[in-house]
């Protein structure tokens, strides 16, 4: 029998979702009897917990800061244990959207225009208006560097700028980006080699929190997408190449804009969420892939990084 420990909860914006991913994933897990499984919160226990424990694979299922940067890989390999998802570089350098989108630029991989913004320097509001529309034009995207699931992400124009931007002051520094039209390919990527690509069309201006993760939202999923084989192939080919790029491990989530036949890579998600309405599972089972099957896949890769 193998005994899984899975971490999931945290201190994130994104705990509610991590705890959704852990029931939906244990639920699936309990069918075996193969499995010992234990659910733990990153605490102050979580360590000595795990130790008693003695697990073969540690599932990682923590959504955003303090689970998927780089902080509690690290812990894991200081513990070496074997755990799923990438290691500490690769999850620090996805998370951090200004890196991951230079490393993107540096190597062919489009990205929408951005600057970075830092609350500590005194803001000429004007001065700041026109600078943003001479380099970027409006509207604009406002987002944290480093959270995930579009938590606090905003588009503005010039009128309402200001108003939205005083909801990421506590962030220090955030990122302005070029606001892309156009529709919504996520991409996904297991052990190296495409799983597929779906397309969503949310009611919501674009697919934020609410429309990833309240089913009233009612976004709509589309798969196989409807694109001609030579751009199926440039969207999946980029995306592959940033989980290469970035020296990800097991599975990841790329979202891109596409408009005037341009995919603009937004940023890959190192631990994509399992949840019913999560995407990596909805193209898993596209390509004949169980749930099971496909968290399954994730434990077999699970590994000691360095």
């Amino acid at each position: 029998m193998k005994k899984i420990f899975i971490i999931a909860g945290g201190y994130s914006k994104e705990r509610e979702i991590s705890l959704d991913t852990a029931k939906s994933v244990f639920s699936e897990l309990c069918k075996d009897k193969k499995y010992i499984i234990k659910i733990h919160e990153p605490d102050g226990n979580f360590i000595k917990n795990m130790r008693n424990f003695k697990p073969d694979v540690v599932l990682n299922l923590l959504h955003g800061r303090y689970g998927e940067d780089g902080y509690i890989q690290a812990i894991l390999e200081t513990e070496k244990v074997k755990y799923t998802h990438s290691g500490v570089l690769s999850s620090s350098l996805a998370m951090d959207k200004e890196i991951s989108k230079k490393i993107f630029l540096q190597n062919g991989i489009s990205t929408p225009n951005y600057l970075k913004f830092s609350f500590k320097k005194k803001i000429n509001k004007k001065n700041l208006i026109n600078k943003l529309r001479k380099k970027l034009g409006f509207p604009v995207v406002i987002k944290p560097i480093n959270e995930g699931s579009s938590v606090n992400v905003f588009i503005c124009n010039s009128i309402n700028f200001f108003k939205k931007l005083n909801n990421l002051k506590d962030y220090g520094e955030i990122l302005i980006e070029k606001y892309i039209p156009g529709r919504e390919i996520q991409v996904a990527v297991l052990s190296n080699k495409i799983l597929g690509a779906i397309e969503l069309r949310p009611r919501r201006k674009f697919y934020d929190y609410q429309a990833k993760y309240n089913p009233r939202a009612k976004t709509e999923h589309i798969i196989p997408v409807n694109i001609t084989k030579d751009q199926y192939s440039r969207v999946t080919n980029a995306a592959l190449k940033a989980h290469k790029l970035l020296k990800c491990s097991t599975v990841t989530r790329s979202d891109f804009r596409f408009y005037k036949n341009k995919f603009y890579l937004l940023e890959i998600n190192t631990q994509p969420g399992m949840t019913s309405l999560s995407l990596v599972p909805e193209i898993a089972k596209f390509n004949n892939i169980t749930f099971k099957n496909l968290i399954e896949k994730i434990l077999r890769d699970a590994s000691f990084k360095k």
